[in-house]
């Protein structure tokens, strides 16, 4: 069906812009072009058109019917992004005229395309490994600037180039191992463990640099899971509003306003917070507003971060001190919020009951106003420096955003170690080259030499039709 069957769809998204693209490719897709489109003149000219040359002229249906100017261009293999006969359709950018043109397509032989089945073709066609093609959907799904770069470098094959260097050196290992196990007499394993060991520990210390970035891939890609805590009336849904710029979250004088969950995303300078605000925290007879305490603290408990708000223009009491215990363990920033008032509350004391709770620790404090707007930019630079080290940049190094990526380069990682030990016990030369296969065989699954069709057809099943 892959190799006889030619596909199209909407390439741009079905609502309404200043342009539409349908995209028609597979063997049949050069002649379902040639049917649909007519120059000009009103004849047909695709068949003889020269490859990535735009034409100007009407698409068709089968009973002639002119369906929309358009401009048109053949992409001839494998100079495509399948590596397939490509035809492209640019038209007005109309829900009804897409349609009416992808209908058209459909009538003169071709078939709606699959979610992802222009890049799954690309892939099978060798276009692009796996982790490029995987970065395609993380370009259009990209939140914020860095995740946005991060992806792109991918696509651009950074990662792959890695990959496949390690992979490269690993396989040479395996070959000598396996000649010299085949030959001993012509090839001599004398000194190798120690060369090997050398090797390895060079291997070791690659893909533990390519692990390490994972974690805060992860943060850059889907945003630092947030949470925040405090009493009620101290200005959560305030500090929500400000950073989402727009009042999202009611506000109100009475406690206990904020009853339910409310969940947002917001980009702060290229950082993106996947935010919720939770019921304030309190002792609580209505069982409506219980439930939700109940929920901020489960929240809470995921969170890649908690925000604890405190009034400092009230004195400090138990209750405090208590909700401050959810922070144990957790990634923390307390904002003493209401600093447009009289402060009751210094940073001094607070600083000194987080000492009393958390001896061994010290959880950043930053005096804000919600109402004012003041102290948000400390905020960000404090957020730098919990989750990336000061730094938010990106100047094309190789961050691992993918869980399928990481878990490979753990298992890689796993292996290597193997052959570590295996050499300093002292083991026969066999071992090291099973574990050495397993180690290039994990990390070929990021690049898709070695994957399941199952794991192929779940990764594009992920994509939106027409990419």
């Amino acid at each position: 069906m892959f190799q006889d069957s030619t596909i199209a769809a909407v390439a741009t998204g079905l609502t309404d812009s200043g342009i539409g693209i349908i995209r028609i490719s597979g063997p049949e897709a050069v002649s379902i072009g040639d049917n649909l489109f007519r120059n000009a003149s009103g004849k047909p000219c695709l068949k003889d058109s020269e490859s990535h040359k735009m034409r100007y002229g009407f698409a068709v249906d089968k009973n002639g019917v002119v369906l929309d100017e358009v401009m048109a261009v053949v992409m001839k293999r494998p100079r495509s992004f399948t590596g397939e006969d490509t035809v492209e359709i640019q038209c007005h950018g109309g829900v009804l005229v897409m349609r009416k043109i992808l209908e058209a397509s459909f009538q003169f032989g071709a078939r709606l395309a699959e979610p992802g089945e222009f890049t799954k073709r690309a892939f099978l066609n060798g276009k692009m490994d796996l982790s490029e093609a995987e970065a395609v959907m993380d370009v259009i799904r990209s939140g914020n600037e860095y995740a946005l770069a991060s992806s792109v470098d991918q696509l651009r094959g950074n990662l792959s180039e890695a990959v496949k260097a390690i992979r490269k050196e690993i396989l040479s290992e395996i070959a000598f191992i396996e000649a010299a196990l085949d030959d001993p007499e012509h090839i001599s394993l004398e000194g190798y463990s120690a060369r090997l060991s050398l090797k390895t520990e060079n291997l070791l210390g690659r893909v533990k640099k390519l692990l390490d970035t994972a974690d805060s891939g992860r943060l850059m890609k889907e945003g630092i899971s947030t949470v925040i805590l405090g009493k009620p009336n101290v200005g959560k849904s305030s500090l929500l509003n400000l950073l989402l710029g727009e009042d999202r979250a009611i506000v109100t004088d009475v406690a206990g306003t904020t009853r339910d969950i409310l969940e947002e995303h917001i980009n702060l300078h290229g950082i993106g917070f996947n935010i919720v605000d939770t019921a304030g925290i309190r002792e609580t007879d209505n069982i409506v507003e219980q439930i939700g305490v109940d929920r901020a603290k489960q929240y809470a408990d995921k969170a890649d971060l908690i925000l604890y708000v405190a009034d400092c223009s009230v004195p400090l009491e138990d209750k405090d001190r208590e909700i401050m215990s959810l922070l144990e363990n957790k990634n923390a920033v307390i904002l003493l919020n209401k600093s447009d008032l009289q402060n009751v509350v210094t940073e001094e004391e607070m600083n000194k009951m987080i000492k009393d709770i958390f001896p061994e620790r010290t959880i950043p404090v930053i005096g804000i106003s919600a109402k004012e707007g003041t102290g948000i930019e400390e905020f960000e630079n404090v957020v730098r420096n919990l989750f990336f080290e000061g730094e938010f940049t990106h100047h094309h190094e190789i961050v691992i955003t993918n869980l399928r990526h990481k878990e490979a380069l753990q298992n890689s990682y796993d292996s290597l170690m193997m052959v570590k030990n295996s050499i300093e016990n002292g083991m026969e030369e066999d071992f090291y080259s099973i574990d050495l296969t397993s180690a290039y065989q994990e990390l070929g699954k990021i690049i898709g030499e070695e994957v399941d069709d199952d794991v192929v057809e779940e990764i594009f099943s992920k994509f939106c039709i027409g990419k």
